[in-house]
C-alpha cells in the first residue's frame, strides 16, 4: 500500500523507494553480505548436499513412499497393454524361450548340463533383474527433472524406487520359475529357501550399482545408449547360457568369470533351486580322475544321460563353491557403499541439466 492509502499494483513501487542503476529497490537489500544475511535468518541453498548421516535418515523416513511409488509404477506400466501385468512375466519368459531355441536346440551348447531348460530360464530371469535395474536407473534423473526441480527430497529415492520396481517384477518371475522347474523335474526342497537371501544380496548389489549408474546417466546423456550393449556383453560372459567351468580357456580366466557378480548371483540361485546343479557342480564331490574323464568324454555328448552329465561333480572346481556366498556378500556391500557415496557426492548437482 502506498503512502496515500492506495493499493499498489503488482510491480508498482511505493513512493519513497529508491531504484539503483541495476533496477533493484535498495530498500529490499540487506546492508551486509548476502551470505551473512542468509546465515542469520537460517536460510540455506535449496540444492545443498546434506551430511551423509542425515541423508540416510531422510531416505529411511521416505521408505513407505518409495515402496508405494514402485507399486504404483508397476501397476501403471502395462495398463494400456491388452495382457496387462502378464507382460512382467512374459518378457523374461519369451527371452528364455528365444535363447533356448537358438542356443539349446540349434547350436546345441547344452551338452553336459542336466536340465538345460531349467538352467537357462533361471539364468535369464536372474540376469534380467540386474539388467533392467541398471537400464532404468541410468535415465531416472534426466527423466525426473521436473520433479527434482519442484520438490526437495533425497534424490537417491528415485533410483531406489526403480530398483524396487524391478524387484517386484522379479518376485513374479520367481513364481513362474518355480512352476517351470517343477515341470522340468526339479524337486521342491528346503534348498529353495536359499534363493531368498541370494536375491536379497542381488537387490543390494543392484541398488549400489544403480545409484552409480544414475549419476553417470545424469552427467553423460550417451551413457544410457551405451549401457544396453555393455549389459549384453555381460550376459554372454556370466554363464547365463552355458556352464562357465566347461570353457576351454586358461583356469585364471574361468575363475575371473565365475566370481563376477552376475555369475555369482546366478550360481547361488541355481544351486538353491536346481538339484541337478547342486549334484553336478564341479567340486561338489571328492575329485575322481576316472569319473571326471568319463564326463569329459561322454557327458558332453548330445543325449548323454543325466548320470553321466552329473559326473562333472568329480572334477576339480576352479573356484571353491563354498566361497560363493562370501563373494555374493562382498559384491553387495562393496557396490552399496561405493555406489551410494558416489551418488551422494553429486546430490547438489542433480536437476541442473
Amino acid at each position: 500500500m502506498s503512502n496515500d492509502r492506495r493499493l499498489s499494483a503488482p510491480g508498482q513501487l511505493a513512493s519513497g523507494d529508491d531504484i539503483t542503476p541495476g533496477g533493484v529497490a535498495t530498500a529490499d537489500l540487506p546492508e551486509g553480505p548476502l551470505a551473512e544475511f542468509a546465515a542469520q535468518h537460517g536460510l540455506r541453498p535449496s540444492a545443498e548436499r546434506p551430511p551423509i548421516g542425515r541423508y540416510i535418515h531422510s531416505l529411511w523416513l521416505r521408505r513407505h513412499f518409495i515402496m508405494a511409488f514402485a507399486t504404483a509404477r508397476n501397476i501403471a506400466m502395462y495398463t494400456e497393454a491388452r495382457l496387462g501385468q502378464l507382460w512382467q512375466v512374459l518378457t523374461p519368459l519369451l527371452n528364455a524361450g528365444v535363447y533356448f531355441l537358438v542356443f539349446g536346440l540349434l547350436l546345441k551348447i547344452n551338452r553336459g548340463i542336466p536340465n538345460y531348460l531349467g538352467f537357462l530360464v533361471t539364468g535369464v530371469f536372474v540376469f534380467n533383474f540386474t539388467q533392467r535395474a541398471f537400464i532404468t536407473t541410468s535415465t531416472v534423473i534426466t527423466e525426473s527433472l521436473p520433479l527434482i526441480r519442484a520438490l526437495r527430497f533425497p534424490r537417491a529415492a528415485l533410483p531406489l524406487a526403480y530398483v524396487m520396481i524391478e524387484l517386484e517384477q522379479m518376485v513374479l518371475s520367481v513364481v513362474v520359475l518355480a512352476v517351470i522347474l517343477v515341470i522340468t523335474g526339479e524337486p521342491v526342497t528346503w534348498y529353495w529357501l536359499l534363493a531368498i537371501p541370494a536375491l536379497v544380496l542381488q537387490t543390494i548389489f543392484n541398488v549400489g550399482v544403480g545409484l552409480a549408474v544414475a549419476r553417470l546417466g545424469s552427467n553423460v546423456n550417451d551413457f544410457s545408449q551405451l549401457l544396453p550393449f555393455l549389459m549384453r556383453t555381460w550376459l554372454y560372459v556370466s554363464g547365463v547360457l552355458f556352464q562357465i567351468s566347461t570353457l576351454a580357456v586358461a583356469r585364471k580366466y574361468v575363475a575371473i568369470l565365475q566370481i563376477n557378480p552376475a555369475a555369482i548371483y546366478i550360481t547361488l540361485v541355481r544351486e538353491a533351486m536346481l538339484k541337478t546343479q547342486r549334484l553336478s557342480q564341479p567340486g561338489a564331490k571328492p575329485y575322481n580322475a576316472q569319473q571326471c574323464h568319463v564326463w569329459a568324454t561322454a557327458g558332453h555328448k548330445l543325449g548323454a544321460s543325466e548320470q553321466k552329465q552329473e559326473l562333472s561333480a568329480y572334477c576339480h572346481a576352479v573356484t571353491n563353491p563354498a566361497h560363493y556366498w562370501t563373494y555374493g556378500i562382498a559384491w553387495a556391500l562393496l557396490a552399496l557403499v561405493v555406489g551410494f557415496y558416489f551418488f551422494w557426492r553429486a546430490e547438489a548437482k542433480y536437476g541442473r541439466g
